[in-house]
């Protein structure tokens, strides 16, 4: 049974399809991340509707500066809901401005601060940022940390593991001309592995252009498995189970 860390599925065009079809590519369990306080209620209708579903929340960097002490307010009361398994997507993005990088790390810690006070795990959103979000991250002494869709070096990536975080691999895996996540894959422990979509956003080979879906990441899977020299379904068990510990997930 695969899990989908890292799924946006309410930013589908038919979430229920999406789910349906998830579970027949033998998807067992999906998380749905936040991007802004404009998500929260959506994402948890989702996932009381469907079983092995669960919710993130969180603001995304780009959406910062509409971050408030309400947000942080209404995060801390919605958490409560059994649905809820981490704080996310949060984190730093300097791909597109720098401008207003003191917000996004206010907005950062400040979220945080709010994982610890819930005992929460964090899904950090890293874009171009690795040095501040690393120091943010250490400083905070948040101690479950799974890095989304991870972008950095193999030294980087040997550098976050260290501090026990966790990398997510997506569907940049699967291109062709993916160098650096290739060789991520293939020197991760995979202890420190666990599998995502990123949906609707970077679908694998040979879907790239389609929207994409967790019904897609058995070929995420299976190229890290070719990566790794490892059986299909090792890659499978150790990141789902990886997964159902980081989040501390029981199955419904």
């Amino acid at each position: 049974m695969l899990t989908d860390t890292h799924a946006h599925i309410n930013m589908l065009e038919n979430p229920e399809v999406a789910i349906m079809e998830a579970r027949k590519a033998d998807v067992g369990i999906i998380i749905i991340p936040s991007a802004s306080s404009d998500d929260f209620e959506k994402i948890l209708e989702i996932c009381h509707k469907n079983d092995n579903t669960y919710a993130l929340l969180g603001v995304h960097p780009e959406d910062c500066e509409k971050f408030s002490d309400e947000t942080a307010k209404k995060i801390i009361e919605l958490a409560k809901d059994e649905k809820v398994v981490g704080i996310g997507e949060i984190g730093l993005d300097y791909h597109y401005t720098k401008e207003n990088k003191d917000i996004q790390k206010r907005c950062f810690i400040t979220q945080l601060e709010i994982a610890k006070m819930l005992n929460l795990p964090v899904v950090v959103h890293d874009r171009e940022a690795h040095l501040d979000t690393f120091e943010i991250l250490k400083s905070s002494k948040v101690e479950r940390v799974l890095l989304h869709c991870f972008s950095g070096s193999t030294e980087f990536m040997k550098q976050c593991c260290s501090q026990g975080y966790k990398i997510a691999l997506g569907g940049v895996v699967t291109f062709k001309n993916a160098i650096e996540p290739k060789e991520v894959a293939k020197e991760v422990d995979i202890k420190d592995l666990m599998l995502e979509t990123d949906s609707p956003y970077l679908t694998p080979h040979p879907f790239r252009g389609m929207e994409n879906s967790p019904k897609y990441i058995g070929f995420v899977a299976k190229e890290i498995a070719k990566l790794k020299n490892i059986p299909y379904d090792s890659i499978v068990f150790e990141t789902t189970k990886n997964a159902k510990e980081f989040f501390n997930i029981v199955e419904e």
